[in-house]
């Protein structure tokens, strides 16, 4: 007999936030007891429209608009969450500008928090020349850096 395949999906929404000087925001977070490297972002709650949940994530984490939203990407390979069993993860991703210069904290080191406790965050712009999928904790976002990477350089 083979193992059961997954029988719920989770949908993630994530924003590749651009600056105006092609950099990408990057978010370092500790949550559930790991450190993660990762796009902003989370999960799309029901009833909610993916733009929807993409610009109220930018509020929950950022307290900052987005605007010039276009989609990007969205998995188009089986990924089993890392999290839940029996779950398969659908992340969609969508490019965007801050509506304002940024209102948040950047830092220019990673996990740039005293302690590594859950729910804490940092942010940092990383130059899409010098963007490293392997410095990705998921799967999704390491391939999603590949194609950012590749698109804003001119090569797709």
């Amino acid at each position: 007999m083979t193992d059961k395949l997954p029988s719920r999906f989770t949908i993630r929404v994530y924003g590749l936030i651009i600056s105006d000087q092609n950099e990408v925001l990057v978010t370092d977070e500790f949550q559930l007891n790991m450190r993660m490297t990762k796009f902003p972002g989370g999960g799309l709650d029901f009833g909610e429209g993916t733009v929807d949940c993409l610009r109220r994530e930018m509020m929950e984490e950022c307290n900052q608009e987005i605007e010039d939203i276009r989609h990007f990407y969205t998995t188009d390979f089986f990924q089993k969450a890392l999290f839940w069993e029996d779950h398969q993860l659908l992340s969609i991703y969508y490019m965007a500008r801050l509506k304002e210069p940024a209102k948040f904290r950047i830092s220019t080191v990673a996990f740039d928090f005293p302690e590594m406790v859950n729910g804490n965050q940092s942010f940092r712009w990383v130059s899409v020349e010098s963007l490293n999928p392997d410095e990705f904790t998921f799967p999704i976002d390491k391939h999603v850096a590949f194609l950012l990477k590749q698109y804003l350089n001119g090569l797709s």
